[in-house]
């Protein structure tokens, strides 16, 4: 016989010892793991302590020794035979230790403290608590249908203890079971092999068409701890009650364009074939809401309808209109006028709508072109450019003036040198005229712009002229003439020398009287020269002749003309 006992016995049957039981608060557990269960909710033993025990209550409800510990032993005896053998020992505190806590562990421990002079019982109930180990939704439906019950799905708390209880909601508000519009179906089981419950509850609701867009969910709530589950949202089915038709258009409706006829009905799944109506046919599309008119034109206008291909007494209409614009111009192309005609333009507009009108020359804008007397700057190309919403027209012609040529200036200007004098002629004409003057120049130039014709040339005046300038064209000529004076370089002289004038002149009639001088003496003297020649000569008559024309170049040479 164990010895601790002998002398519990001894004891007991002295009567020296006195037995106190005192109940301690019991312990919750965590399932799976250890559970410590304190001796007298942990408080010193009496310093005359002997030995302690742990004993439990067994399935049937009566009394079993786990271990006995004695104060002057370091270990534990461990007395259990059952599935506690090898599951529990105590700690430094003589608390009891179990391992891998179980549902099976749910039950009431006792600890004895035996001392010198008394005996203490202290019985400890220990609970085991387990959460869900999964909270999740089963069979969600795909589509619900309205005024209907249809399952929303099953939602499942599994392998708890205590059990789980489940609340489902909407839109974050909790749905209450009124056995009509909402139905719920709560259920739950024990696992015989570990006593873990699994609490289900289905969802049924009659759906209306706002609850494709609510948000259905379930709390799993277990002791203090709340898991939430959303589902993915759920559309609600219904037939269509409405139908509209829609016209697809980048913008206004306009001639040679495409538009799209959409037929839109609000049921869910949306209609999958629409009859079409149009002015000619009626067209069935099915997998499709559209039908497209291409190239629209005018005669388009009107009223189009579409229908479901399955209750054609649902239909919608919706009026087409198109935009138009029609152009005309006369003239187009090239237009040939004189210089000095009269000439309009003719233009016309047909329009569905408001037209703005603009005119252009080259690019640039000017007013309706309407000339009462052409010039030759009125040629160019006018464009008529007639624009209303989503459509844009343009018509253009080229306007070409002609005419004889007009010499319209004839100048003179001195050079960058005082002896040269720049004669410019400038003169109107189309087709292009040509410009010639009567004197022959190698520094010239001439351009053509716009029915101008331009023709400078540079000259040094060795005697008075008089220059003409020339303008021709296959329709005719002009000329006009200007005089040039062989003074132009002293009088430019004269200009830059405005001081001192008089004696400048003085000086100028000394040299030209001095030169007349000896220009007469000169002649005086080849005179004589000739007149004994004559007399004394021997040469023939035809010699004579020839001598004559050669003293003449000589003294046309000495007496250069300016």
């Amino acid at each position: 016989m164990d010895s601790a006992l002998v002398l519990l016995l001894a004891a007991l049957s002295a009567g020296t010892f006195l037995l106190h039981v005192c109940c301690d608060e019991g312990v919750t557990a965590v399932y799976h793991e250890n559970i410590v269960v304190p001796c007298n909710g942990g408080a010193p033993a009496p310093a005359d302590l002997v030995f302690i025990k742990w004993k439990y209550e067994k399935d049937d409800g009566s009394p079993g020794d786990l271990l006995v510990k004695q104060v002057r032993s370091e270990q534990a005896t461990v007395h259990a035979t059952d599935g506690y053998s090898q599951r529990v020992s105590v700690n430094e505190q003589l608390s009891l230790v179990i391992t891998a806590a179980s549902l099976r562990d749910q039950r009431t421990f006792t600890c004895m403290m035996v001392s010198a002079t008394n005996i203490l019982e202290f019985p400890v109930a220990v609970s085991v608590e387990k959460e869900p180990s999964s909270v999740l939704v089963l069979d969600q439906a795909e589509a619900l249908q309205r005024d209907k019950l249809s399952t929303v799905g099953t939602c499942v708390a599994a392998d708890a203890n205590p059990a789980a209880s489940i609340t489902w909601m909407k839109n974050g508000a909790p749905l209450v079971a009124d056995g009509k519009a909402v139905l719920i179906t709560p259920s739950w089981k024990v696992d015989p092999a570990t006593g873990l419950s699994t609490t289900s509850s289905t969802l049924q609701v009659a759906a209306a068409r706002a609850d494709g867009s609510s948000a259905f969910s379930c709390v799993s709530t277990h002791q203090d701890s709340r898991r939430l589950v959303d589902l993915e949202p759920i559309p609600v089915h219904y037939p269509p009650e409405k139908i509209s038709l829609l016209i697809v258009s980048r913008g206004p409706v306009v001639e040679g364009s495409n538009v799209t006829l959409r037929c839109h009905a609000d049921g869910n799944p949306p209609p999958a074939s629409f009859y079409f109506h149009t002015q000619e046919k009626k067209v069935l599309v099915k997998d499709g809401d559209s039908f497209t008119l291409s190239s629209v034109s005018r005669e388009a206008a009107g009223q189009y309808k579409c229908s479901l291909a399955d209750d054609e007494k649902l239909e919608a209409w919706q009026s087409l209109a198109v935009s138009y614009l029609d152009l005309s111009l006369s003239p187009t192309g090239r237009v040939v006028k004189n210089v000095g005609d009269n000439f309009s333009v003719k233009m016309e507009k047909n329009s569905s709508g408001e037209v703005n009108v603009l005119w252009t020359k080259d690019g640039v804008t000017v007013k309706e072109p309407q000339f009462p007397e052409l010039s030759y700057a009125d040629a160019g190309v006018y464009t008529c450019e007639a624009s209303m919403t989503g459509l844009t027209r343009r018509l253009s012609f080229e306007l070409l003036i002609q005419g004889k040529p007009v010499i319209t200036s004839l100048t003179k200007h001195p050079g960058e040198e005082a002896k040269h004098q720049v004669l410019t002629c400038e003169a109107e004409g189309v087709p292009e005229p040509s410009l010639q003057w009567n004197i022959n120049t190698t520094n010239g130039a001439s351009s053509y712009t716009e029915g101008r014709a331009v023709s400078k040339i540079t000259v040094v005046p060795r005697l008075n002229l008089t220059v003409t300038c020339s303008a021709s064209n296959r329709l005719g000529d002009a000329v006009r003439s200007i005089n040039v004076s062989s003074d132009f370089r002293e009088e430019n002289e004269e200009r830059k020398s405005p001081e001192g004038s008089q004696d400048g002149a003085k000086v100028i009639a000394g040299v030209v009287v001095g030169l007349l001088l000896s220009a007469a003496v000169v002649g005086l003297v080849y005179w004589l020269y000739m007149k004994n020649s004559r007399q004394g000569s021997w040469k023939t008559g035809e010699k004579e002749e020839e001598e004559e024309e050669e003293e003449s170049k000589k003294l046309a040479e000495n007496n250069p003309t300016v």
